[in-house]
């Protein structure tokens, strides 16, 4: 069975509940469904957006990872995202 590719809107929703608390699940979970709209996006030849996406993917690990880190970074990735997907 084929596997859902996320949709944009559920990413930056759940990108917003990870600025809220970035040691989260929604937090790890979100790498992986922004991992599979950028290889989607790649495939498609939308290298703006899959920059984006991979942008806010870092952002993310970060977050998630280094308990001093800004999610500051996560909200400066929204408008990009939601501009070039």
């Amino acid at each position: 069975m084929a596997e859902a590719i996320p949709i944009k809107s559920k990413i930056l929703k759940e990108s917003s509940d990870c600025i809220k608390d970035s040691q989260t699940q929604v937090c790890k979970e979100l790498v992986s469904e922004i991992e599979k709209l950028q290889l989607v996006v790649f495939d498609q030849n939308r290298f703006k957006c899959q920059s984006s996406l991979l942008g806010m993917q870092s952002a993310i690990i970060e977050a998630y990872f280094f308990r001093n880190y800004s999610n500051e970074r996560i909200s400066f990735m929204i408008p990009y995202v939601i501009k070039n997907c």
